[in-house]
């Protein structure tokens, strides 16, 4: 079997998670050029906008990167379109199944990996033709499932033979360890890349995570059944109340209506949503992309050669 680096025809077996609007060319190029997978959100953008920031991206580095499909979003066949057309090497799939689109992507010679939060996803996805699966634990940032990435990865890792690569809850080089001990061959991360230099958001927003703690971030969305995790701040405050006084639809959708484009683009941090993980208390500083990547790695080289398991 292929490793994970390998597959993504990357230096590190790194996949940078993709975040709504957030996660745009500038990320993407700085990961992908440190020796990750960089993934390219496709939120927010219309046909033409993709592939933009598709050449962007393409002016940016020669090293693979990703463009990433929330399968919830109306316009996906003319997502794939510019997918296919532009010739982009490797697709991360969420928020639904890639099956429509398998054909398509598989003829062009375009890998497909999906995001996903249960074992018997894992097996249909594989059953797909998928080459590896992200198994994303809910101590992720954005929307989450409800299984631990420390109970999800090594059911799914049991149950595929493809490869099963971490996220959720990884912040440093001792979550990459972990992750492998549980069976997975390779992370993806994204809570991390909040604060990099490189990351496209206003200063009010990288201060949000650096000054948050362990129990900063909680879920919304629950009683929904679409639930996604963020920093706490007023809106989230208010919007957990109504959540769970039972509150219509409607009137949760106009609190926050346009929430993500405030915090990620105006920088206003008390009424956006600041979705991060859980461990946004780990993120401490603003270095660049390559600094953090590369900390990862040499950190879960340490941790692995100076681990002592006694009884």
């Amino acid at each position: 079997m292929a490793t994970v680096a390998e597959i993504l025809g990357t230096k590190y077996p790194l996949i940078q998670g993709s975040m709504a609007r957030i996660s745009r060319h500038e990320l993407v190029i700085a990961v992908s050029n440190a020796g990750g997978l960089g993934v390219l959100t496709s939120a927010g953008f219309d046909k033409e906008g993709l592939r933009e920031e598709i050449r962007k991206v393409k002016a940016g580095t020669d090293k693979p990167f990703a463009v990433n499909l929330m399968l919830m979003m109306n316009n996906i066949p003319d997502m794939v379109d510019v997918i296919i057309e532009e010739q982009v090497p490797i697709v991360m799939t969420g928020a639904g199944t890639p099956k429509p689109y398998m054909p398509a992507l598989k003829e062009a010679g375009i890998k497909v990996i999906p995001v996903i939060p249960s074992v018997k996803l894992a097996k249909k996805m594989e059953d797909l033709g998928a080459v590896a699966v992200v198994a994303e634990g809910m101590e992720s940032g954005g929307h989450v499932g409800e299984t631990t990435t420390m109970a999800l990865v090594p059911q799914v890792a049991s149950a595929v033979n493809i490869p099963v690569i971490a996220a959720g809850g990884i912040g440093d080089g001792r979550g990459v360890a972990a992750a492998y001990a549980l069976g997975a061959q390779g992370i993806q991360a994204g809570t991390i890349f909040l604060t990099a230099d490189e990351t496209p958001v206003p200063d009010a927003f990288k201060q949000a995570v650096l000054e948050a703690n362990d129990t900063a971030t909680t879920v919304t969305g629950r009683r929904s059944g679409a639930p996604v995790r963020s920093i706490k701040n007023p809106m989230i405050a208010k919007y957990l109340e109504l959540e769970y006084s039972g509150a219509s639809r409607d009137a949760l959708e106009e609190l926050s209506l346009g929430s993500l484009s405030k915090a990620v683009f105006d920088g206003d941090v008390e009424n956006g949503s600041v979705m991060a993980g859980e461990i946004a208390g780990m993120v401490n500083s603003k270095r660049p992309v390559k600094d953090i990547i590369e900390g990862l790695f040499n950190e879960a080289e340490a941790v692995v050669k100076n681990l002592k398991i006694t009884y």
